[in-house]
């Protein structure tokens, strides 16, 4: 698979794409990620991208210009590659995992990275596929939603994960425990004994089974 991010701070990725599972999967080379710069498609000296909104209102929206000629540039070499270009937004579809399955499937994701007051809406009609929205709250831009929906989806291609029971949406996910089966903490003047649930440590696999079916949480 390959990821490309259309993001105006390219370098807020890096750290994070450096670790973990996501850096093994780059090892393996089963992803790549590539950083598009909006900037490096306007034509004037200072490299705008955003603009005053029509109608007036408080902040810039970013231009149409840049971003589909970024776009532009990150299908130009796609042959026969499924591709799929994602917008994050407020208004967007919640994020999933039915969602991260889906997107899985594809050779390529592109995602734009909004930033300011939003993008020009002809972005989101005419260019990119789909609008998505990782919550109900408001980020700086699209770069912490594109983070999150590549993790999402890297976990589900084929080799990412060391272990495929990994995923934990193979049996929802559960509350978790390990050693010391007690422990002892302060409360004030008190001390209290945080104990593992006894169902955990009896190795009866139907009543582990069990437990966790009860207080578990099913993934879509």
């Amino acid at each position: 698979m390959k990821i490309d991010f259309i993001s105006i701070f390219p370098d807020a990725f890096t750290s994070y794409l450096d670790e973990s599972i996501v850096r093994r999967a780059r090892e393996k080379k089963l992803v790549s990620f590539r950083f598009i710069n909006p900037r490096d498609f306007t034509s004037d000296a200072h490299k705008t991208v955003d603009g005053s909104p029509y109608g007036g209102g408080p902040g810039m929206v970013m231009r149409v210009e840049p971003i589909a000629k970024s776009v532009a540039y990150a299908l130009r070499a796609r042959k026969k590659e499924r591709a799929r270009v994602i917008l994050f937004s407020l208004r967007g579809k919640k994020f999933s995992q039915r969602d991260a399955r889906r997107l899985s499937r594809y050779d390529r994701l592109i995602f734009i990275c909004g930033r300011y007051e939003g993008v020009d809406e002809r972005v989101a009609k005419h260019i990119a596929d789909e609008e998505l929205s990782i919550g109900d709250y408001v980020l700086s831009g699209g770069e912490l939603p594109a983070l999150v929906v590549s993790d999402a989806v890297v976990r589900h291609i084929p080799g990412a994960l060391g272990k495929k029971n990994s995923l934990e949406e193979r049996k929802g996910s559960y509350p978790v425990y390990t050693r010391p089966p007690v422990f002892e903490i302060r409360a004030g003047k008190r001390k209290r004994k945080l104990r593992v649930p006894e169902a955990l440590l009896n190795g009866n696999h139907a009543e582990i089974n069990a437990w966790r079916e009860k207080h578990g949480r099913k993934m879509e």
